[in-house]
């Protein structure tokens, strides 16, 4: 079996998706290099760091948890950029894995009834052919057990994309865009609402409210990374 392995791995060679070396299969997507280069987010106290208080004011979280730092051409960004625009859904996979494996370990996820992904548009949806908070709840729920429910929450307006957009900008962007689609199932639950980048929490503010407002005992929040 390894024979065979090798055998397609010198057919079809396998290289890092951050700096283009060639890597075995075990290294899973990126070098090992690459990857004890991550910036991680060191996340010791979960109700009390640099996501939740993005909400101060807003509602209050049980824990907020990014996994990575995000600078401007920084390797979060090349990851980022591959994940979401050059069709590389297995990076948020493993990111989610990452992630839900730290919080397993130290009992974040504990109590947790749901995923939640962030919705995107149907229209984004076809011509992206992929949710990525969707894969990025993948993950966490594999590695965390916890099942990620992907039809409660569905987006009903197509808005423009956040990326240049301001605060204030953002927050209008996102009101009343989504919609819950059973709140019995929201009611007293506790629940990990998941994305892949926090800028100004706009979208996740708007996902929150309407969570909480349906009837939902405690939320958390979870994202592969958190511009700095």
């Amino acid at each position: 079996m390894k024979l065979i392995i090798d055998i397609l791995d010198l057919i079809y060679p396998h290289f890092c998706c951050t700096c283009g070396k060639r890597i075995t299969k075990e290294d899973e997507l990126i070098c090992f290099g690459c990857r004890s280069e991550l910036p991680k987010v060191k996340f010791s106290d979960p109700a009390n760091n640099e996501l939740t208080d993005r909400f101060l004011g807003k509602y209050s979280l049980k824990f907020g948890i990014s996994y990575l730092y995000f600078f401007k051409s920084g390797i979060t960004q090349t990851l980022m950029h591959k994940f979401k625009y050059q069709n590389k859904p297995e990076l948020g996979v493993m990111i989610g894995r990452y992630l839900g494996y730290e919080i397993t370990r130290v009992g974040f996820s504990d109590g947790i009834d749901m995923i939640i992904p962030v919705p995107i548009h149907r229209k984004k949806l076809r011509k992206r052919g992929y949710n990525q908070s969707q894969k990025f709840g993948s993950g966490l729920s594999e590695a965390t057990k916890i099942p990620m429910q992907i039809d409660l929450v569905i987006r009903t307006i197509h808005s423009e994309s956040q990326t240049h957009k301001s605060k204030e900008e953002r927050e209008r962007n996102v009101s009343d865009v989504f919609q819950l689609t059973d709140q019995k199932r929201v009611v007293g639950k506790s629940i990990l609402l998941v994305d892949d980048v926090i800028t100004t929490g706009a979208t996740l503010e708007a996902c929150g409210i309407l969570l909480l407002n349906a009837g939902c005992k405690e939320l958390s929040i979870a994202t592969m990374a958190i511009a700095k």
